[in-house]
């Protein structure tokens, strides 16, 4: 295997390890696809565990995702592949059957080392998000400006940086860990927009509380 080859395979590995996992079984037991949406996330973990424990998994997510492009810095372009890689490796876990979370930790990690303006950015819309319960139609709009701001303050490099760890994001929004059973246009567009899926169908049976 080449150089390359090798420092995306261990950028995917590492971005892999599922800390937020890991911190919901060693403090609660609790196994997060199991929980709410059956996304592995900072917001699964923080509902299970509360602040601490989302704390350091917080930090060691964002850590796995600069451990990649820190490895393969002396090329950019290898450098944001490989920040691209970590994300995927965090939404489609091998340890966790390919479930994952939502790759906003690792690519705040990623674009620490590649684009910085993005990593800030993102931190913001992740902070911003969480004070005004909307995070996943906050986080969409600044996925809209990821990619413009990044090749603005860092050139093609940067938009190139931005665009891969962006990829895997929008991916796994639209995909989600669970699809739905009925697959359709208003169904994307709230994982879209939104990061959510539609309400379940309200059952209209006789006798049922409406």
């Amino acid at each position: 295997m080449t150089q390359a080859g090798v420092a995306l395979l261990v950028a995917y590995v590492v971005g892999a390890v599922p800390f937020a996992q890991l911190a919901a079984r060693l403090t609660r037991g609790t196994d997060l696809r199991l929980v709410g949406s059956g996304t592995v996330s900072g917001t699964s973990l923080y509902q299970v565990a509360g602040f601490w424990p989302l704390a350091i998994a917080g930090v060691l997510d964002v850590g796995k995702g600069a451990a990649g492009p820190l490895l393969a810095s002396r090329s950019p372009t290898l450098a944001a592949l490989a920040g691209g890689a970590a994300v995927a490796g965090h939404n489609w876990s091998p340890f966790l059957r390919f479930a994952g979370g939502r790759g906003i930790s690792p690519a705040i990690g990623a674009l620490t080392v590649t684009a910085w303006p993005g990593a800030v950015l993102l931190l913001a819309g992740l902070a911003i998000g969480r004070l005004t319960r909307q995070t996943g139609a906050v986080c969409f709009v600044v996925y809209l400006a990821l990619v413009p701001l990044a090749a603005t303050s860092r050139g093609s490099a940067g938009a190139l940086a931005a665009a891969a760890v962006l990829i895997p994001m929008l991916v796994k929004r639209l995909a989600g860990n669970r699809p739905p059973a009925e697959r359709t246009a208003t169904t994307y567009l709230r994982r879209l927009v939104f990061d959510r899926d539609e309400p379940p169908p309200r059952d209209r049976s006789p006798g049922r509380p409406r």
